[in-house]
């Protein structure tokens, strides 16, 4: 294409924005964008985006979320960070001359991808658009690149994110709808239940959540055998797992940090003792059921949607595993993953685990990628398309998962009539053929079965 190329991995938590030129498509650096508007009660100011870097009091922060469970509910505040993000301040471009990468949430409702559609052609007027979710960009990229060997043709892809972790099989660079599993835990989740514990055993901050999630991110991490890093904090005040975290001072613009075992604490510093919290919240993700969620853990999540695939490819699936998505840059989550999903694999099957250098945007390093090729203006629906034919027009060109699930079903009320054909030619077949002749027995008792007196 010859003009700029604007790719937008519009998450829950965050947006991955960068532009490629119109002469070369190279990697160009991704800027991270929190999807919120944020007000302070320390300055009372309302920060929008990109502006949330200028934001000098972190405390007590309330935020307005475009995304609710997964899907954009707010839309008046989704325009308004999009704005700042076409701006001059960030990209800078002009969309009437631009053309568009969005992702959008798997699963999203029809009526809300069409709102998608008149914000990119009615608002922003772009040239072009093309929208899927973000596994769907992975086949293009590079994480299941091995030396020597093609990109797979079978794989899972493991998102897990903001709002929830999702178990993607792609076959043939094409997602399998009615192989894909949800699981109801996400960053989010994760940073309200810190909040909970944090606040229940030592300070109460439950109206902190950025510093919570800093706290998450900074200490937290995925235990290998979790019975025993538990007993160790039990039994064993001073232990190796035990970290201090310093809580930031807002008055002196200092940040929350991590601190040493040799690091002597000032007697105006609040300190935060990270104990088993450290890894009893991101255990979640592999035993949901402690929080009282009525699901599996991940590692059977991607054993059952594994299941749902043709048996004859499932050795393939298992041996190309991608994590992309913030959870999994937790420590240990991949070790952690490998060791209970060799549990749960047939004998014959071997499990092989890939991990990006940067999960968080590797879905938009694989946009990139995807942008370069040839075929990319194939993909995308333009603006007259749109103008001719409204939302129809990318519910033509983006085979999404509702197109995929109806044909499946038609297939199956297909096979359903072919099966009652059947049914009804044996019958008439068994009409035809001479029947045995009808004895007639005489009915009551035969002679002499009678008793006399």
């Amino acid at each position: 294409m010859k003009n700029n190329l604007v790719i937008l991995d519009n998450g829950a938590g965050s947006i991955k924005a960068s532009t490629l030129s119109k002469h070369e498509f190279g990697h160009e650096d991704v800027k991270l964008i929190p999807n919120a508007i944020v007000r302070s009660k320390g300055d009372k100011a309302a920060y929008f985006g990109h502006e949330m870097a200028k934001c000098k009091d972190y405390a007590s922060l309330h935020y307005r979320l475009p995304f609710e469970k997964g899907y954009v509910v707010d839309w008046d505040a989704q325009k308004a960070i999009w704005d700042g993000v076409f701006s001059d301040q960030v990209l800078g471009v002009n969309t009437s001359e631009s053309n568009l990468i969005l992702t959008e949430p798997y699963f999203n409702l029809p009526n809300i991808q069409d709102i998608y559609d008149q914000f990119v052609f009615e608002e922003y007027e772009f040239l072009s658009y093309h929208r899927c979710t973000p596994a769907s960009l992975i086949p293009f990229g590079n994480l299941f690149q091995a030396p020597g060997l093609p990109p797979p043709d079978c794989a899972i892809v493991v998102d897990s994110g903001f709002s929830f972790t999702h178990v993607v099989p792609i076959l043939n660079r094409k997602i399998v709808w009615t192989a894909v599993k949800r699981l109801d835990v996400g960053g989010k989740l994760l940073t309200n239940q810190l909040k909970e514990l944090v606040s229940f055993r030592q300070w109460n901050m439950m109206d902190e959540t950025y510093i919570m999630n800093d706290v998450k991110e900074s200490c937290c991490y995925v235990s290998t055998d979790f019975r025993k890093d538990l007993e160790t904090t039990r039994s064993d005040p001073v232990n190796d797992i035990v970290q201090r975290y310093i809580l930031p001072d807002m008055s002196a613009n200092k940040k929350g940090r991590v601190l040493s075992k040799e690091a002597v604490i000032l007697d105006s510093e609040q300190v935060l003792v990270m104990k088993n919290e450290r890894f009893s919240v991101p255990e979640i993700i592999f035993r949901p059921d402690d929080i009282g969620l009525d699901q599996s853990g991940l590692a059977s999540t991607i054993a059952g949607s594994i299941s749902c695939l043709p048996r004859d490819l499932q050795p393939m699936f298992w041996e190309n595993i991608g994590l992309i998505g913030g959870n999994t840059k937790f420590t240990g989550f991949r070790e952690r993953l490998l060791s209970e999903l060799q549990s749960l694999a047939p004998m014959s099957c071997e499990v092989a685990i890939y991990q990006s250098e940067d999960p968080i945007i590797e879905a938009h390093r694989s946009a990139q990628i995807f942008a370069s090729r040839p075929d990319f203006p194939s993909h995308c629906v333009t603006r007259a398309e749109y103008l001719e034919s409204g939302s129809n027009a990318s519910r033509r060109k983006f085979r999404d998962w509702k197109v995929q699930v109806q044909m499946e079903e038609e297939t199956e009320e297909d096979d359903d009539d072919d099966d009652g054909e059947e049914q009804d030619g044996e019958k008439k077949e068994e009409q035809r053929r001479p029947q045995p002749p009808i004895v007639k027995r005489p009915r009551g008792r035969p002679r002499g079965s009678g008793s006399r007196g």
